[in-house]
């Protein structure tokens, strides 16, 4: 199934955050901060894997990313598309099958035995690769499978998250340097944006959540977490 209308940008973002919200993917929690795995305090937390409990919400964003692809990168720029180990696989998987490509998936590591391959699928060297993750924050997770999948002679220009932090100057500095053009749907603006809207918290906890948002790193510091990456 080919993918052929493009909503505009802004109600996509719009959309996506709401629908986060209904689904109960997105948390705000400023008095008691979710520590991260990188050690910083954080006042929001998401789980976009919830997405693919819900069928119609499911569908839905998947056909936003299809729009976002083929109007931002192009209607014949991709031999196939890859996940990453874990979150991103099911997600290759329907945007593989929207855009009438192939699918392959990227371990985090070597198998460790039989080929010790890390690339599942068929990947002919020169192929042309869109990755795509269910999220990304600053795009490390992200660069372990576009580093494998070049080493293994692929070509990655662009990759798409269905969800982008964005708030990260490393994020936007690691996906120049690596030369990739990263697509994305919504952003943690978005959320706080519908939030807002809807009252969904005190004006304390959006408060501080967009003091996160603006400086992290500081929050963070302030709040019992790390305040350097």
């Amino acid at each position: 199934m080919i993918h052929t209308t493009f909503p505009d940008r802004a109600v996509m973002a719009e959309l996506v955050a709401k629908m986060l919200w209904e689904i109960r993917a997105v948390h705000f929690n400023a008095a008691q901060p979710y520590k991260l795995s990188s050690g910083m305090a954080s006042p929001v937390y998401i789980d976009c894997r919830k997405l693919l409990s819900f069928a119609r919400i499911r569908s839905t964003v998947m056909d936003f990313a299809a729009g976002v692809v083929l109007r931002d990168a192009g209607f014949e720029q991709f031999d196939c598309i890859a996940g990453g180990e874990t979150a991103g696989i099911p997600f290759a998987a329907l945007l593989a099958d929207r855009l009438g490509l192939p699918m392959i998936y990227v371990r985090k590591q070597p198998k460790g035995h039989g080929r010790n391959a890390q690339i599942e699928g068929n990947m002919p060297e020169g192929s042309r690769v869109l990755v795509i993750e269910d999220l990304t924050t600053a795009g490390g997770s992200m660069f372990k499978f576009i580093d494998a999948i070049r080493a293994a002679g692929g070509i990655v220009d662009h990759g798409i998250a269905l969800f982008y932090y964005g708030i990260f100057d490393e994020g936007a500095l690691r996906f120049a340097d690596g030369k990739v053009k990263l697509h994305y749907i919504a952003t943690w603006r978005d959320v706080l944006a519908v939030a807002k809207a809807q009252e969904l918290f005190d004006e304390k906890t959006l408060s501080e959540v967009e003091a996160f948002l603006d400086a992290p790193l500081a929050w963070s510091g302030r709040n019992g977490g790390v305040s350097s990456l």
